[in-house]
């Protein structure tokens, strides 16, 4: 009898035991979730881009007039803001007549025109009411990134549908030295470009095994882009990202798919984001993380 109590005990304790890990666990799950969330809420999340602009060689205008080379519809833009002057590897910015704009938050530039982007420079981030502006390249195109800090797309933002927290998709795996140095990605714009490849992440669900090459961006995580069988269907048609901690010596790290969340371009159109490479497209159903958002 004795016996029986103390094994109905322990297995009480045990439950306790799990219970409170499960508690802890949902808890850090969805501070990052929440973090997540207040990050896309920022001036510079992707909530409230409005533009996305490619300039040509020689002289862009800006502004609302029809026939503007960056045409930007909004009743509180001018016809005619200024113009973008694209000449070898830099950007000069001119205003109209009787405009002016914020260089950097500091400085005030009425008449006199203003390099704002060129290779061995950060790009200058431009500044008008309620409106915002930098010059960005992807490969061989050059462009502007437009921003309206009153975007609807921000302002009435309310969070993103998520899948429920299941521990069973915080998964341990095992990074594997690369191959080859770099991986080729292609974006959405159909760009191909090589990244620095940090390996091979391989892992077991359901008695398989799957893998998912690995991207270094150099920062205190590693990077992934994937898709699964819930893509274009419950999840993001274009995959969705997920970070992972770096490796210890023996190349055991996790990967936990709750954190799974959407690429720039599920939010809006003025995106340019990476696709998930073949190798990345796996067939299995991760019904963790994020939801699709919106229409895009």
């Amino acid at each position: 009898m004795m016996k029986k109590v103390a094994i109905s005990l322990f297995a009480i304790l045990l439950m306790c035991s799990v219970q409170a890990q499960d508690k802890e666990y949902i808890k850090a799950v969805e501070q990052w979730h929440k973090a997540r969330i207040e990050d896309l809420k920022q001036p510079n999340s992707w909530l409230n881009l409005e533009g996305l602009f490619w300039l040509h060689k020689g002289t862009n205008t800006f502004g609302k007039a029809k026939g503007s080379d960056c045409h930007y519809t909004n009743d509180a833009f001018p016809d005619l803001l200024g113009s973008f002057l694209y000449e070898g590897d830099s950007v000069i910015w001119t205003n109209a007549k009787g405009q002016s704009i914020i260089i950097d938050k500091k400085n005030t530039i009425a008449t006199q025109s203003y390099k704002v982007f060129d290779l061995n420079q950060k790009a200058s981030v431009m500044d008008w009411k309620d409106f915002s502006w930098v010059v960005i390249k992807r490969e061989e195109k050059v462009g502007i990134r437009f921003r309206n800090y009153n975007a609807r797309t921000l302002l009435d933002f309310k969070g993103i549908d998520r899948f429920p927290i299941k521990e069973e998709w915080h998964i341990k795996g095992k990074l594997v030295q690369p191959a080859q140095d770099f991986l080729m990605i292609t974006n959405v714009l159909g760009q191909t470009a090589a990244t620095k490849n940090a390996g091979k992440f391989e892992f077991e669900k359901n008695g398989q095994t799957y893998s998912l090459d690995v991207i270094d961006e150099g920062g205190k995580n590693l990077f992934i882009v994937f898709a699964d069988q819930s893509s274009g269907v419950t999840t993001y048609g274009a995959g969705r990202f997920i970070e992972l901690t770096k490796p210890d010596a023996e190349g055991n790290t996790i990967i936990d798919f709750n954190n799974a969340y959407n690429p720039p371009c599920a939010f809006t159109p003025f995106a340019t984001c990476p696709l998930p490479p073949k190798q990345n497209r796996l067939a299995l159903n991760i019904d963790a993380g994020e939801k699709n958002y919106g229409h895009h």
